[in-house]
């Protein structure tokens, strides 16, 4: 998937315009990049978008635990965004991430991420293409 793909598919996704999806895609790989090991930071990258792939890097392999919530505030922050937008952009990010990801990056990325945000990737009760 390519740059204008990923920012297309989240912006749809999410109901926002290209200027918003960017921001959103921005403040939740940053977000998620925090939440994983460097290793799988870098690994991620390189399937993503050249234009994303910053936002993943990080200098240390440890990873921040997060919940759910502290995810949420924590996009929400970065983002500028009130809470249900942060949680709808967030949703967005992550469902059109992992259809830009191979299957084994995506097993390997879900392993290191806590229950509740695991469903930011596979999200319920949402149409084709949500």
């Amino acid at each position: 998937m390519n740059h204008a793909e990923f920012l297309e598919a989240v912006g749809k996704r999410a109901g926002i315009p290209a200027a918003e999806a960017a921001n959103a895609i921005r403040a939740t790989l940053t977000t998620l990049g925090e939440g994983i090991s460097g290793g799988e930071a870098r690994h991620l990258a390189t399937q993503l978008p050249e234009e994303f792939r910053g936002y993943l890097y990080k200098e240390v392999d440890f990873a921040e635990q997060l919940d759910l919530a502290e995810f949420l505030n924590e996009v929400q922050a970065r983002a500028g965004v009130d809470d249900q937008r942060a949680a709808e952009s967030a949703r967005a990010v992550m469902t059109t991430l992992r259809e830009a990801v191979n299957a084994e990056e995506l097993q390997t990325l879900e392993a290191e991420l806590s229950k509740d945000i695991r469903r930011l990737l596979h999200p319920v009760g949402r149409g084709v293409g949500a």
